[in-house]
Formats: C-alpha cells, sequence, structure tokens
C-alpha cells in the first residue's frame, strides 16, 4: 500500500506541474523571442525530435519504479561544481527524473501540495555512458539544455542499465523545447525567420506587442509537421534526416556538415587535448544545430564557434541523432559475427566485406570519417587519444541494434572493438587516402 501511495502522490505532482504555464508540454515546442538590445543571431535551440504530434495526443505521465542511485552533480548552468557523491531515490515520470533524499516512505509523507523534489527536466537532454568523469564503474551522464550535468551510477550494471535504456527511451520519445517570452508556450518546430518578421518595428512598442499577440495566436493554433510541411513552412532538416534523403537532398555522397566539421577540425584541432572525447558546451552545440537546421549561412570559423570541442559534440550528436546509424541496422549483427573471428586476416576481410556492401552514402562517410579519425590518432602525443579511447566515443555513437535485447554490455564491447578494428586496418579496408 505504501508504494502505492508513493507513485500516486509523483503522478498528481507531475500532473499538477504540467498543468503550470512554466511547465513544457508534451508534444509542444518552445521559443523564447529576445529583446530589441539582444542580437537577432542568437537562438538557442534543444536537441531531439522536432515532430509535433495532432491536437489532443497529450500523454499523462509514465511513472516508472523508483530505486536508489548514486547521483553526482558535476555543471550547473555549465558552470562545473565540485563532484559529491550521494544515495538518491530515483523516480523516472515521462518527461521528468525525480530524486528524493528520503527513503520511499519518507518521501510520501513530505510530497505535500507546493513541495518541489530535486529533479532533472529531460526534454532537450543528452544522456551518454562515461569512463572520463569518474573512476566508479558503471556512470552515465545527463545533460540538459540549460548546461546542468549530472552523474548517475549502481555497483551493479544490470542496475543503472536498465535506468540508461528507460531515460534515453524517455528522453528520445520528448519533443525539442524553446522558450518564449518570459512563458513558455507550445510552438511549431523549424518555423522560418521570415513567420517572425509579421510587421515588426523594433521601435514600435503596441506594434511588437501585435505582432507577439499574432505569433502566440498562431503557434497556439499547434499545427501539425506535416501542415506545416505543405503550407511550405518549414525546410527539411539536417539533424535527424535519413542519410539517403540528406544526400540526395544535397546531391552529394557525404553530408554537407561532416565535411564540414572534418574540415575545421583538421585545421585547428587535431593536437586539441582530448579531441573527440572532451564535451563542448551543450548550449552553444544545440545554437550551431539549430542554424544547420534552418539552412543559415554557416562559417565554423567564426568566433562564436571558437571551441573546437563544439565543432566535435555537434558531430557527434549528428550520427547520434540519425534515424538509422551510420552502420546501417541490417549490418549491426553481421560485424559482430566479424568482429568475432578470430584469424586476423579473415576478420580484416569480413569487416571490408560488409563495409562496401553499405549503401554508397553511408560508406563514403564511413571512409572519409575514419580517414580522418586515423589523422587524429597520429597526433596522439599532442591530443592525448589512443584508438581505444576514440574507439569508446564512436563506438555506440556510430552502431547500435535496431532493437535493444537486453545485452547492452557486451554490445557496447563489440561496438568498441569494432570501431577499433577498422581504426587499425583502415588502409587495408579502403585503401590509401585519395583513392
Amino acid at each position: 500500500m505504501t508504494n502505492d501511495r508513493f507513485y500516486i502522490a509523483i503522478f498528481f505532482y507531475v500532473t499538477a506541474m504540467q498543468k503550470q504555464p512554466a511547465m513544457v508540454l508534451p508534444g509542444a515546442v518552445q521559443m523564447r523571442i529576445k529583446s530589441s538590445q539582444s542580437s537577432t543571431g542568437e537562438r538557442l535551440s534543444q536537441t531531439k525530435s522536432m515532430v509535433l504530434p495532432e491536437p489532443g495526443t497529450l500523454q499523462k505521465p509514465t511513472i516508472l519504479k523508483g530505486e536508489y542511485l548514486n547521483k553526482a552533480k558535476i555543471a550547473e548552468g555549465g558552470k562545473k561544481l565540485r563532484k559529491n557523491w550521494n544515495s538518491t531515490w530515483a523516480v523516472l515520470c515521462s518527461n521528468q527524473l525525480l530524486f528524493f533524499k528520503e527513503s520511499k516512505q519518507e518521501a510520501v509523507a513530505n510530497l505535500k501540495p507546493g513541495g518541489k523534489p530535486d529533479g532533472v527536466d529531460l526534454c532537450g537532454a543528452v544522456i551518454e555512458w562515461t569512463t572520463e568523469k569518474s573512476s566508479r564503474k558503471n556512470v552515465f551522464q545527463i545533460t540538459t539544455p540549460n548546461g546542468h550535468e549530472f552523474l548517475l551510477q549502481a555497483d551493479h550494471f544490470p542496475t543503472i542499465s536498465k535506468w540508461y535504456d528507460a531515460i534515453k527511451k524517455a528522453v528520445d520519445s520528448l519533443p525539442q523545447t524553446r522558450v518564449f517570452s518570459d512563458s513558455i508556450v507550445p510552438v511549431s518546430p523549424l518555423i522560418p525567420r521570415t513567420v517572425f518578421k509579421l510587421n515588426y518595428s523594433a521601435s514600435d512598442s503596441a506594434d511588437k506587442n501585435g505582432v507577439k499577440n499574432r505569433l502566440k495566436k498562431f503557434i497556439s493554433r499547434r499545427p501539425s509537421m506535416k501542415t506545416l510541411q505543405e503550407k511550405g513552412l518549414i525546410k527539411d532538416r539536417v539533424f535527424g534526416c535519413h542519410m539517403l534523403t540528406l544526400c540526395e537532398r544535397e546531391r552529394t555522397t557525404v553530408p554537407t556538415f561532416v565535411k564540414l566539421c572534418i574540415e575545421e577540425v583538421e585545421k585547428r584541432g587535431v593536437e586539441a587535448d582530448g579531441i573527440y572525447r572532451v564535451s563542448g558546451n551543450l548550449a552553444i552545440i544545440q545554437k550551431l544545430r539549430f542554424l544547420v537546421d534552418q539552412e543559415e549561412e554557416l562559417n565554423l570559423g567564426d568566433s562564436q564557434w571558437e571551441d573546437i570541442h563544439v565543432i566535435t559534440g555537434a558531430l557527434k550528436m549528428f550520427f547520434r541523432e540519425l534515424p538509422e546509424p551510420l552502420f546501417p541496422f541490417r549490418f549491426f549483427d553481421l560485424f559482430v559475427e566479424a568482429i568475432k573471428i578470430r584469424e586476423p586476416t579473415q576478420k580484416v576481410q569480413a569487416l571490408k566485406k560488409l563495409i562496401h556492401q553499405a549503401p554508397k552514402p553511408n560508406h563514403n562517410t564511413i571512409k572519409l570519417l575514419f580517414h580522418h579519425l586515423r589523422r587524429v590518432l597520429m597526433k596522439s602525443q599532442k591530443n592525448l587519444m589512443s584508438t581505444q579511447g576514440i574507439s569508446i566515443v564512436f563506438g555506440p555513437t556510430l552502431m547500435w541494434p535496431e532493437f535493444e535485447s537486453g545485452n547492452m554490455e557486451v554490445n557496447m564491447v563489440y561496438q568498441n572493438q569494432i570501431v577499433e578494428s577498422i581504426l587499425i586496418e583502415c588502409v587495408e579496408i579502403f585503401g590509401p587516402e585519395g583513392m
């Protein structure tokens, strides 16, 4: 009965919070229009799905089983914090991860109207395994768009793996969010800049308020993605677009954004300490992502992208957000079988054969990326990156199974081994550069 009271209490808390105007509504996208003093070029965005469901499809929060986990908050608003681990009772809701200091019985007693447990808003969050942020085993990191970073850990891997899978699924199911004015309202994704110029006069406050009211009326109708596409109000995206579709649209066999990132890293980042391992500022990465999706003129040499880890972070995000990974789903089990081959020459030939069977955009992008990573490794004395380190970063970024079978730990080992083998045998598999 105590457990039932606990989860019922959490349910009503999340439901009540979702009724507040400042809360993120599932399926809603949000935007902030800055004051006239702000730079019109400053636009913040977040990650993952930007597709709105049709009106009436808002989902009630789903309560998942609570459990004790070890938590450490390592950054707040982008500012690094001293890492202090503590045990917390975690409860996963549809769009929030809640933390309680007390036991579940005490949490029920203390969860009063108006009370707020500590928690993480998962809208736009990034979740990834990490071995760099803590000496503890079985650690993954949650990074929110506003610069908060949390580490979660459990000594028992199946326990933490279960939470990783559940939180990632929750994050993937949530829409992108943006803030509008001083309150949060739903807005359709990727509305082009022209929509926000409706009779706008920066010097006329009355006219500006009129534009804001008309804009609020427009976005309150919450048109679907299909409607916006039919009216020509949104463009096709770059992030989250299928490789084949994107390359056909760009009339190339390697996505333009991938080539630009690789060129910029090789121009000024191959010797950077921890290149591809160190995380860049998520808010700036999201800003870059938004500009790319809006097909704005992009100059990665601009001072606002001065931190090379922002470029590498955006490149990794591009690969993570592919609806089908760079190594297509149908090849995953075949690559796993190939990496199990004991005889080295046969193993390399099996990997080579599979890579050359991939669709041309995938093959050419894999070839370009791995030659680039090989050049990064040639500067390992400066950037302190090893073949194993690169493999840990890119293994789960470039390939994952279509359906999780509960063998995540085993799959991660194979993912890393596959990438490491391809890096080592890069010339044998792809031939010399330029061919």
